[in-house]
């Protein structure tokens, strides 16, 4: 079954500096409302996020008062908190009876927060989820610092949970996400960056904690081999998927519903893999034009409206979300092994919500 794909623009006649908003249609499954994928997780998970956001608050409080006032600006910006509402279904889908599964989740959304913080600095972004950045009130310094104290409550709490398992999960997870942020640093504006490099990216800055979220709510019912793999694959394939959507977006999307102005990679020089297939694709004038905009970041009026072209005229984004499709699949695969239940079926729908959403 093939992906439809409609890419609408909606405004014309506007420069770089202005507002791009543009729709993406690309349901997963032709059957299905993708708008109605996450439904059946929320009401799953709904009475443990209760408890999740307690924990997120009380655990957020410090003395220094630039602390909770900083990790509430962003913690209170909207997410959706899907990573941690992995983690709740992965343990109930595994059978878990006990009560850490919130705690262990509550963690895994602070690891979260604290790479957003993180990110807006290295990526030097004023805006997250349609407010202004953290770093922009409070400055570069306070954000990794504020970053920092996240990753140490998270910490503390998963040592607070008992099980060796999950630290071990979640702490590998922490290491490869750093990994992946230095390895992003190092492609910055570099047209040469292959798609695997690419992907191996994804693949530790995003994919890493989507795949410690699912793992560890199994780890924590102590689940054969088998089975934690079968969520570590899931949660892998479902992370880059949901990257390479966040990818097309960018070039794609409706700003209202992403949280972010639309073109923002393109402003701060991310060679993403729209950018890399329409690069690859193009032309010698084509590719010059990526070199001075991405490679040198020497963005003039109209510059944005060219790179949508190109993206769109090369194929870019459907090919992006065909490979999301891919990645998509491998994760629906992998949770096969599970018998039919509610709460399988809810961690099927997240996947064809990853990649038909539209924001």
């Amino acid at each position: 079954m093939s992906a439809r794909f409609a890419l609408v623009c909606m405004t014309a006649g506007i420069n770089s500096t202005e507002e791009l908003t543009l729709g993406v249609v690309v349901p997963f499954e032709e059957s299905r409302d993708p708008n109605n994928g996450l439904k059946p997780l929320l009401e799953l998970v709904r009475e443990d996020m209760d408890g999740i956001n307690r924990l997120i608050l009380d655990q957020a409080i410090s003395d220094v008062e630039m602390i909770p006032e900083l990790a509430h600006h962003l913690i209170d910006s909207g997410g959706k908190r899907l990573r941690p509402m992995l983690t709740i279904a992965a343990a109930k889908l595994t059978g878990y009876q006990g009560r850490e599964h919130v705690r262990v989740a509550a963690a895994v959304e602070f690891m979260h927060t604290a790479t957003l913080l993180h990110d807006d600095v290295v990526d030097e972004s004023d805006y997250r989820r349609g407010k202004k950045a953290a770093r922009t009130i409070w400055g570069n310094q306070a954000s990794v610092l504020v970053g920092d104290f996240l990753l140490g409550q998270a910490f503390r709490m998963l040592v607070e949970v008992g099980s060796l398992q999950v630290l071990r999960i979640l702490s590998n997870a922490a290491a490869v996400i750093a990994e992946g942020e230095v390895m992003q640093l190092s492609a910055a504006k570099n047209l040469a960056t292959t798609e695997d490099e690419y992907l191996s990216i994804v693949n530790a800055k995003t994919a890493a904690l989507f795949l410690g979220a699912a793992e560890s709510g199994a780890a924590l019912a102590e689940r054969p081999a088998e089975e934690l793999s079968a969520l570590r694959s899931y949660g892998k394939n479902l992370g880059i998927a949901f990257q390479l959507i966040d990818d097309a977006l960018d070039y794609s999307g409706d700003s209202k519903n992403l949280g972010k102005a639309v073109g923002d990679d393109f402003r701060e020089g991310k060679v993403t893999l729209p950018v890399i297939l329409a690069f690859r694709r193009g032309g010698e004038d084509e590719r010059n034009f990526w070199l001075r905009t991405i490679g040198e970041g020497k963005i003039e009026d109209g510059d944005l409206e060219r790179a949508v072209s190109l993206i769109s005229q090369h194929d870019a984004i459907t090919a992006t979300v065909e490979r999301a499709r891919s990645f998509g699949m491998v994760a629906r695969d992998a949770m096969e092994i599970f018998k039919d239940s509610r709460e399988k079926q809810a961690l099927q729908d997240v996947i064809g919500f990853c990649i038909a959403r539209a924001h």
